[in-house]
């Protein structure tokens, strides 16, 4: 099934602002909260689709590439935020925008946490770039790639503790990953509630780290990716694989990862968005006798009759030969432009026998053709 559009599933408009995109976020989300609607798939599923919605549309870089490209710019795998985050992803991902607690909780309150205000650490990002050809851009590609990356530590299973009893509840927070604390403001004393300093709000301490990866829970290390690459991507187009990225201290929530896209350039072929663009080259006598060639496309060869009298810049269509649109519009053209090779040097008897030609009325342009000449030559500086 097919995605919405996320400004649709926000309810709000293609020129909202950051402010507005944050409100109508927090309103769906409080709508469809899973505590508000216990065992409903459908609000759970919404509940979802407007985390989506609001990772793209919040994030300045990956809102430009949705405007630009759609739904291909943000989910290269397929799969999409939905099928990578959990709805305990969401919590701690987005929590922090009801300025509460956004927990499982209750629905009490909303917060930064996945279980009692609890701070979920989440990996860094990672950038790759990938580099296509002219046939896989039009029929899109499934790529593997090995990139060195933050992979949780296999040891300790990414908890970062020696063994199942080597952690303890945090004294300080009390296992809740915040404390509160006085805040001198210009009202006076406030009481605030902050990220616990002690255990960095996840609310335990690992009492025996793990040798392997020093109680971090990750280690640097290559994985293969498989990257699904949709049909029709251009030079500089990014694409989004949520939780691809560097994985997160003690089994936190994966970063994305980044693909761009480099384009090879076709040894004959040129790419003008979805055209593609050839040069023909004909001799004198190809031109005004007509022939049959072949020119190269994506896939193969294609063959082209010439008629006749095929002057300098004509330019043949051929439908359907060029790249498909990345949205599903249909597909480009490729435009075969004409030339006429005109030798730089000729032997006696080919002199001779161009100045036969030259005597022939036929090989004179008349008024009307000379007219049909300066034509073209005008419109080409218009």
């Amino acid at each position: 099934m097919s995605k919405r559009d996320y400004y649709e599933v926000l309810g709000v408009g293609r020129n909202a602002s950051t402010d507005e995109i944050k409100k109508a976020y927090r309103k769906k989300a409080i709508e469809y909260h899973p505590d508000k609607n216990p065992g409903n798939k459908e609000a759970e599923e919404k509940f979802k689709e407007a985390a989506e919605a609001y990772d793209v549309l919040s994030d300045p870089q990956k809102r430009q590439r949705y405007d630009q490209f759609g739904h291909a710019a943000t989910g290269a795998a397929g799969g999409g935020f939905n099928a990578d985050f959990n709805i305990e992803d969401i919590f701690s991902r987005f929590g922090d925008i009801f300025g509460g607690h956004f927990s499982m909780g209750g629905f009490g309150g909303f917060g930064g946490g996945t279980s009692g205000g609890r701070r979920t650490n989440r990996g860094t990002d990672l950038r790759v770039k990938v580099k296509l050809n002219l046939a896989e851009i039009a029929k899109g590609v499934e790529k593997k790639i090995k990139v060195k990356k933050l992979i949780p530590c296999k040891a300790c299973h990414g908890s970062g503790a020696d063994g199942p009893n080597s952690h303890k509840t945090c004294d300080a927070c009390r296992g809740r990953g915040t404390v509160t604390q006085p805040t001198q403001t210009l009202f006076g004393v406030m009481q605030a509630t902050v990220v616990c300093p002690t255990c960095q709000g996840e609310g335990k301490i690992i009492t025996k780290k793990c040798m392997v990866c020093a109680g971090e829970g990750i280690v640097k290390d290559d994985d293969v990716i498989s990257i699904q690459i949709p049909a029709g991507v251009g030079e500089g187009m990014q694409l989004s694989m949520s939780g691809k990225g560097n994985a997160a201290r003690h089994g936190g929530v994966n970063g994305d990862m980044l693909v761009v896209i480099e384009e090879e350039n076709h040894p004959e072929l040129i790419r003008d968005e979805n055209d593609l663009l050839y040069s023909l080259v004909l001799t004198v006598s190809q031109a005004a006798l007509g022939t049959s060639v072949e020119v190269p496309t994506i896939d193969g060869k294609a063959k082209v009759t010439i008629e006749p009298g095929t002057q300098p810049g004509k330019v043949l269509r051929l439908r359907n030969k060029g790249l498909p649109n990345i949205n599903g519009y249909g597909t480009g053209d490729l435009l075969v432009n004409v030339s006429v090779y005109i030798p730089e040097k000729l032997s006696d008897s080919e002199k001779k026998i161009l100045k036969g030609l030259d005597e022939s009325q036929n090989f004179h342009a008349g008024k009307a053709a000379k007219d049909r000449i300066f034509s073209r030559f005008k419109n080409m500086f218009e």
